[in-house]
């Protein structure tokens, strides 16, 4: 039987474990990257583990979320960030060069190689063939230093493309048809690969959007097979000898097929405040637009922005309708600038913003009240944009274009028959991407040689080995689909306290319910209480880290998200799975306590675990977990976990530290 392409892969990085569905597998790492909201705990992780320097081919920092340094925290944690990238061996991305996703697959991303990234959009260079996977910040540590990332072997989904993208459907309505079909948690457990004759007629641009947003499915990465476009965009970033064809066996087994014809796709758009709440752009048409954004690490790159410059040329934004550009990175505008087309968006009424992740995550451009935000981003979930009643569609560049110029919603196809000499711009790749590399330093040109901390720069708190009698209030009950930007949201005013965890951990949860962090903390421990998809979105493994500050000692959850849940084993939380039942019945305020002595259910490989409630009645729970995610649980947490590993190899004891 032959091998898919992501068999291929992992095989040739396989290091632990047998590629079968369910098992854990562990594989050897050739890249990582992080940016500045998770590089900090990242680097201070790696320093605690009494590392020197990293080992991967590659590693990158970025400076892409708090780029404006609205204050000296976050121009602190930048210079700490550069000491880091310095002291340990890392590329260091200047703020304001561009977003990590952007930046890495204009100078990194290689097809065969794989990428562990403290973002939840690492796999956008899957588009190139490399598989590529987002993962919490201690996760980048270890592997930074050189051990396997371990992870349960996904299954592996054909999404079989036919046909060719008529005018105005784009690869953003490819992802936005895949989240229709298959909503925010049908991509879990599975790694989708990209497959059919309708391959080959997307750019690697075009297909790194489709893999970027595969992260809104819940899925562990997305990956397209390597032929001439992907050659094609390697010579044209200078990195052509890095190109290798990857292809899956033609008997490659999947455990699963979609099909999707893309001649049939029209523009799609996802209304509020979901990424799969999918519908065509014909069924919202007329809604007023007060604010139109093009950019993001999903749609940012200079082929994205392109069609918009063509299709504002000689035209201007409507003036009930504010229109900004934000490019992935500082190469593209660059570009475009040289090219004139910056010039002519501007002369349209268009704003230029910075390079950033900004106003993805509600840094600047905050939408105003009871106001429509179209936006060409990754993630629409409320209050994301930076105002907790937003309302926040997603859509390609071309229907963002097209709702700027008439000021509402409209298809693009019906703009062109009211708008003379307005046509489909279709993709165009540049001859050269030909953007300086000023702000990309190289470890061997690095400016700092030893880390260099502010004052708000702390230390990385740790949890004692897990207890064996576990018990305490259900602090908060919460429903389906809880994101990480509800455990810790990421606005400004939150974000530059990413490495003060003290004072982080005030806004946990704060979204949900903004008297919990006082709360818990006044119970010394307790139990969250979640619906399905606990923990969806962004890799920040603060928000799994905070809660463990504050005393949560587990999680009762329908499901977890993938990387959510791999926080809460590196952070010491006991993440236990109920049903239905056992969820509808539990209130907040119940009094919860597991029955089994903990730990020594949790190393002996024991399953299920029964919790009382109130003393009343007891319900059956479920810890599925690896032998080595029961060793983390019960050491405490990943950090104490590999100190120990660490010490035993040595021949060390606690008592010689």
């Amino acid at each position: 039987m032959g091998q898919t392409l992501t068999e291929k892969i992992l095989d040739d990085h396989l290091v632990e474990g047998e590629l079968e569905t369910g098992e854990e597998i562990g594989i050897e790492i050739d890249q990582v990257l992080t940016q500045d909201t998770t590089g900090t705990m990242v680097w201070l992780q790696f320093e605690a583990m009494g590392l020197d320097e990293v080992q991967t081919e590659i590693a990158a920092q970025y400076c892409d979320h708090q780029t404006y340094q609205f204050d000296f925290k976050n121009t602190d944690d930048h210079r700490f960030l550069r000491s880091a990238a310095g002291t340990f061996g890392a590329h260091f991305s200047r703020p304001g060069n561009g977003i990590c996703h952007n930046v890495h697959r204009e100078n990194f991303a290689a097809p065969g190689k794989t990428l562990l990234g403290s973002d939840s959009h690492t796999p956008t260079p899957g588009g190139l063939g490399e598989l590529a996977i987002g993962a919490g910040g201690i996760d980048i540590t270890v592997a930074m230093g050189g051990a396997p990332y371990y992870v349960e072997m996904p299954e592996i989904v054909s999404v079989r493309l036919e046909g060719e993208l008529p005018d105005w459907a784009t690869a953003k309505d490819v992802i936005l048809e895949m989240l229709r079909r298959l909503s925010v948690k049908g991509g879990v457990g599975k790694i989708l690969e990209y497959t059919g004759p309708g391959v080959e007629s997307l750019t690697a641009p075009e297909r790194m959007t489709i893999t970027n947003m595969g992260t809104e499915l819940g899925a562990t990465t997305s990956i397209f097979p390597t032929d001439e476009q992907t050659e094609d965009y390697l010579e044209r970033v200078g990195r052509g000898d890095e190109y290798v064809e990857l292809q899956p066996d033609d008997d490659a087994e999947y455990d699963d097929e979609i099909v999707v014809d893309l001649s049939d796709l029209e523009p799609l758009i996802a209304t509020p405040s979901m990424p799969d709440n999918v519908v065509p752009v014909s069924e919202v048409e007329g809604e007023s637009v007060e604010q139109v954004i093009v950019g993001s690490c999903t749609n940012g790159g200079y082929e994205d922005i392109l069609p918009v410059a063509k299709m504002l040329e000689g035209r201007e934004v409507s003036m009930e309708t504010e229109t900004i550009v934000a490019p992935g990175s500082k190469q593209a505008s660059e570009m475009l600038a040289r090219e004139g087309w910056v010039a002519e968006m501007m002369a349209a009424g268009v704003n230029f913003s910075e390079a950033t992740c900004g106003a993805c995550i509600g840094i600047g451009h905050v939408p105003a009240s009871d106001s429509v935000s179209l936006r060409t981003f990754n993630r629409n979930f409320e209050g994301r944009s930076g105002i907790e009643d937003d309302n926040v569609y997603l859509c390609s560049p071309e229907v963002a274009a097209a709702a700027a110029i008439k000021g509402e919603i409209i298809d693009p196809r019906n703009l062109e028959e009211e708008v003379d000499d307005l046509e489909a711009p279709g993709v165009e790749l540049p001859d050269e991407y030909d953007g300086s590399k000023t702000d990309l330093i190289a470890p061997e040109e690095a400016v700092d040689d030893e880390l260099i901390k502010g004052p708000n720069i702390g230390d990385v708190p740790l949890r004692d080995e897990l207890g064996s009698d576990i018990s305490g209030d259900a602090l908060l009950k919460m429903e389906d689909n809880i994101t990480t930007d509800h455990i810790i949201p990421a606005t400004q005013d939150i974000l530059m306290y990413r490495s003060n965890v003290p004072k982080l951990s005030e806004f946990t949860l704060s979204r949900v319910d903004d008297t919990f962090a006082e709360r818990a903390l006044e119970a010394d421990g307790g139990f969250l209480v979640a619906g399905e998809n606990y923990g969806q979105g962004s890799s920040r493994e603060h928000a799994a880290l905070c809660p463990m500050y504050l005393g949560i000692e587990g999680v009762l959850a329908q499901s977890f998200a993938r990387i959510h849940r791999a926080n809460l084993f590196n952070f010491g939380i006991v993440p236990l799975t109920i049903d239905e039942e056992t969820y509808e019945n539990i209130d907040q305020g119940d009094e919860i306590e597991i029955v089994d002595d903990v730990y020594e259910a949790v190393t002996s490989g024991q399953e299920e675990f029964t919790v009382r409630i109130n003393d009343d009645y007891e319900v059956t729970t479920t810890l599925d977990a690896s032998e080595r995610e029961r060793a983390i649980l019960a050491a405490g947490g990943k950090l104490s976990w590999t100190r120990d590993q660490a010490e035993g190899a040595s021949g060390a004891t606690p008592a010689d530290d």
